[in-house]
């Protein structure tokens, strides 16, 4: 597990950081996070109820309440 000081970057704000660059190919992304890409703090349990869901409604079909559980994550987009 990764210390606070030397954390990897999450991969989707990698990328919405690349998208929002004019220049892609000279960036060049490290193997610890910046303050653009340091994990957001999740409680882990959160993210297990949400990931469990997810994968319960793709095989069967039915609404197992997976809206409602990532709507409790914390979402990178509005906090930046």
């Amino acid at each position: 597990m990764a210390t606070a000081k030397r954390q990897q970057p999450e991969s989707l704000s990698s990328f919405a950081e690349a998208a929002r660059e004019e220049n892609v190919s000279e960036r060049k992304p490290g193997p610890t996070a910046d303050r653009e890409t340091r994990p957001i703090p999740t409680d882990p349990k959160l993210k297990h109820d949400a990931a469990k869901k997810v994968l319960r409604e793709g095989v069967l079909h039915k609404d197992q309440g997976a809206d409602e559980a990532i709507d409790r994550l914390p979402d990178r987009i509005i906090k930046n």
